[in-house]
């Protein structure tokens, strides 16, 4: 049982939680809480941590499910103290595990789903959000109304973030995504796919309902308080705006995103 902070392997938590550069070093990331760690793939598990009074109550059989499924891994006990010192939460679950961050291939991904004619591919489009809940948020919600994968800029709020990963609820599991160095040439790529895409703007944009997304579709989502970048709006097949009543002037980005992906899906299931 580790019973001190000065341990290394709490000093490596630390980073992993608290620095995005010791995460990338590392390629690795935390999921904390019961649920983020038995649905974590298997292949992704590197590390669990659990504290004494976790194990005390699955020992008790009152989890009994989530008991066997710790006995999969070799895992390390911290105190209860040390586990409140590495947690990022104000009242831990007591079990948290390190996973290795997954590869996608942006390019062949989008082939793949461009080349199946029975599915129109529907994709998110992210440039520099920086609200770690609406970045989980959207990746939640995609996964409920059917998004293929979530693409991002560089500047966008990190997806390996604790609080991005607690608020996917488990989509980041689920959900292919992508970190581009350039938006605009990814829109040009997916384009020449035939892939059309829809930008979140109230220039001369249509109604958000108007257009037909039960072909190829991706939305664009710019930041939350500048929107999108000009040569970045440039690039899109059409604008579309959500029409706002009263004196309400937008949402946010990630009420936004699900209103549209909730569209596309409520599209694609009329059209079966």
């Amino acid at each position: 049982m580790i019973s001190s902070t000065t341990n290394s392997k709490v000093k490596h938590l630390v980073a992993l939680i608290h620095k995005p550069k010791a995460r990338a070093e590392a390629q690795c990331f935390v999921a904390e809480g019961t649920r983020m760690f038995c649905e974590a793939p298997t292949d992704w598990m590197k590390e669990v941590y659990v504290s004494e009074s976790f194990l005390r109550r699955c020992e008790r059989n009152e989890n009994a499910e989530i008991r066997c499924i710790l006995n999969r891994y070799p895992y390390e006990v911290l105190t209860d103290t040390v586990f409140q010192k590495v947690s990022d939460t104000q009242t831990p679950q007591g079990v948290l595990c390190v996973l290795s961050m997954p590869q996608y291939k942006l390019t062949e991904c989008v082939e793949k789903w461009t080349d199946d004619i029975k599915k129109a591919p529907l994709l998110v489009l992210l440039e520099d959000l920086q609200d770690p809940g609406n970045l989980g948020t959207i990746l939640r919600t995609g996964e409920g109304a059917g998004v293929d994968g979530v693409i991002m800029t560089k500047q966008t709020a990190d997806i390996f973030n604790p609080k991005v990963i607690r608020a996917t609820m488990g989509s980041i599991y689920r959900i292919p995504f992508f970190i581009v160095d350039s938006l605009t040439e990814t829109i040009v790529f997916l384009k020449k796919k035939g892939v059309a895409v829809y930008a979140a703007h109230l220039d001369n944009s249509v109604a958000y309902d108007e257009p037909d997304y039960t072909q190829p579709t991706a939305f664009l989502i710019g930041n939350e308080g500048s929107g999108l970048q000009r040569e970045t709006a440039k690039c899109a097949t059409q604008y579309i705006k959500i029409p706002m009543a009263g004196q309400v002037e937008s949402l946010n980005a990630a009420m936004a995103t699900t209103i549209l992906v909730y569209e596309a899906a409520r599209q694609k299931r009329k059209n079966i």
